[in-house]
């Protein structure tokens, strides 16, 4: 009964550390609009750096996320990795995609009197 009561405030401490733990790294998130593919790799689970990469490079090429299921247009990333990284996901504080230029319109034309 000694060794229990000796114990237990070690075993308490442990389980105290570990709960903080926990919850500190459960309450980290990431922005996929601006996060590399180490932090992404880092924070998002069943996300490892092959499809962090591709993360990143498919915001590169078609412009920023608007919503976290965007995220399973990602070759490899589908709608369950999506669910259970939702708390984990934040979206926007990206600039805007580069638009294609629009011409510039011309200027109305005048009638020529003859």
């Amino acid at each position: 009964m000694k060794s229990f009561a000796v114990a237990m405030p070690r075993i308490a401490a442990l389980l105290l550390a570990t709960g903080i733990a926990i919850s500190a790294h459960a309450a980290e998130k990431v922005n996929i609009n601006t996060a590399d593919a180490a932090t992404i790799d880092r924070v998002l689970l069943n996300i490892g750096a092959s499809k962090a990469e591709a993360i990143v490079a498919y915001r590169k090429a078609n412009g920023p996320f608007r919503s976290p299921d965007q995220l399973a247009l990602v070759k490899g990333v589908g709608l369950k990795t999506v669910e259970k990284n939702r708390d984990r996901i934040v979206v926007g504080g990206a600039a805007a995609a580069p638009a294609a230029r629009k011409p510039a319109a011309a200027a109305p034309r005048t009638p020529v009197k003859r």
